[in-house]
């Protein structure tokens, strides 16, 4: 163990890291600490987007809750600066910071079904391709992320917008209960009767209020198989499928949870060499009951025009759910925006093909979610989530892997985002919020008519502010 000679704290100073002080911190911790000069060093902070270049002065891996409430004591104590890394896979790359102290829940994984109560208890290390695969042993699942490889923490904490969404809701109107280590080190279970302030906070409020050791969430049964709709369209067909789609979710059943990304064509090998990577609408669905049901259901979204290809079928919920696992690898550079939309306006549907021919690279793609259903049922003030109302996601992935184009593509980005904005309701998934560069924007944006009552949760729970590595909400 070696840490690097400075770190920096909250108030932007630089303190000295002795190594007795350091020594001590690693007689109450179990896991590893690794810094800088340490073998392990250059693996162990990954992170998903290879924008991200971070370099934390000390890497305080954990094995359990103890190790975690050690760190968040030291970190406080000696007035550090905090990132917490679960799997990594947050866009804008909060899970670094440099010369601080980043906690690092990689290695807390643990999954838990009880298949007669119906609940799941996992670790924040766990992604969301962990939790499946033991839910379906049973044949239940929780609502996660459209990547198997995203963790569950920042998903969560954030809304989570999944493909059961229109079912079952997002991922946080599903969470039961918390296991918390706040900014004091102290552990709270926190659930509809236990802190429930806490509780209401930690579902949309961001990781903004202390560490989840534990989240608790509620299962449905659904799977081995699902009907799934895998259909990819010319560019040249987007005005009729637009408009198509937009007809369709007017009558969509809520077990049907579908989107529109305009993309590239993958490298597929019953395609001539020449189409690949040529532009194309991507029409995607699952169906969330019987697989014959679905199949039915999800026929005419295979029909909007003569497809390229036609993938949809009948997988494993398993292997629904990782199926575009691939097309988000590791290293790539990202930049994604995001905004609610409360209806699909004829200017907005041209404005959203105008984007997805202009794409600044292959790799960047444009989305456009059907939300609704379960998710708006939910009272406003329920949850600290808004935009429940709105009925649509609009988001702006910007993706690219050489260096050079980086002011490019976050430009282009930039600039379409703001350009969307009039035609959209402004209103902002925090867990697609850029680089969060414009903090007070987002906040706003994303909290909405919540933002006050959160602010008086940070005061209580977090008045310093440890937990700012994030879309901060200042107390």
């Amino acid at each position: 163990m070696s840490t690097a000679e400075l770190v920096v704290n909250v108030s932007r100073a630089t303190t000295a890291l002795d190594d007795g002080v350091v020594e001590a911190f690693a007689a109450t911790f179990r896991g590893d600490l690794i810094g800088p000069a340490d073998p392990g060093y250059d693996g162990a902070p990954l992170v998903w987007n290879g924008m991200i270049d971070k370099y934390p002065a000390l890497i305080a891996q954990c094995t359990g809750t103890a190790d975690v409430a050690a760190a968040v004591r030291f970190g406080r104590e000696h007035d550090l600066a905090v990132a917490v890394r679960g799997q990594g896979h947050n866009v804008a790359g909060n899970a670094l910071n440099d010369g601080g102290l980043v906690i690092d829940l990689s290695q807390m994984r643990g999954v838990h079904v009880d298949p007669v109560k119906r609940t799941v208890r996992a670790q924040p290390g766990a992604n969301w391709g962990d939790v499946d695969r033991e839910t379906q042993l049973f044949g239940l699942v929780t609502p996660g992320g459209e990547v198997s490889t995203t963790g569950i923490a920042g998903f969560t904490l954030s809304g989570g917008m999944g493909m059961l969404r229109r079912k079952w809701g997002l991922a946080c109107d599903n969470l039961l209960a918390v296991e918390i280590v706040t900014a004091a080190g102290e552990i709270i279970q926190a659930s509809q009767t236990s802190h429930p302030d806490l509780f209401w906070a930690v579902r949309g409020g961001g990781g903004n209020f202390g560490i989840v050791t534990w989240f608790k969430y509620q299962l449905y049964p659904l799977g081995p198989e699902v009907a799934s709709a895998i259909v990819l369209y010319p560019l040249a067909d987007a005005p009729a499928i637009m408009r198509a789609w937009r007809e369709f979710t007017r009558e969509a059943p809520v077990e049907i949870t579908s989107e529109v990304i305009f993309n590239s064509l993958p490298p597929f090998p019953d395609l001539p060499a020449e189409m690949h990577g040529a532009p194309t609408v991507f029409v995607g669905a699952v169906y969330a009951g019987p697989a014959d049901e679905g199949e039915r259901a999800l026929r005419p979204l295979r029909e909007f025009a003569t497809p390229i290809i036609d993938l949809s079928g009948r997988p494993t919920y398993v292997q629904s759910q990782s199926a575009f696992d691939a097309s988000f690898p590791d290293g790539r550079r990202n930049y994604w925006k995001s905004l609610f939309v409360d209806e699909l306006a004829d200017e907005l549907l041209e404005a959203t093909i105008a984007l997805g021919a202009e794409r600044p690279t292959a790799d960047t793609i444009i989305v456009l979610r059907h939300l609704g259903g379960a998710m708006s049922q939910v009272p406003d003030d329920a949850t600290a989530y808004a935009n429940r109302r709105a009925l649509f996601n609009l988001s702006i992935d910007g993706t690219w892997e050489d260096p050079r184009d980086d002011e490019r593509v976050i430009a282009w980005t930039r600039e379409a985002w703001r350009a969307m904005r009039e035609p959209s309701n402004a209103g902002v998934y925090l867990n697609f919020a850029g680089l969060g560069e414009e903090n007070e924007l987002l906040a706003r944006a994303g909290f909405g008519p919540n933002y006050d009552r959160l602010r008086a949760v940070k005061r209580r729970y977090d008045p310093d502010n440890l937990f700012r590595g994030n879309i901060n909400i200042k107390p």
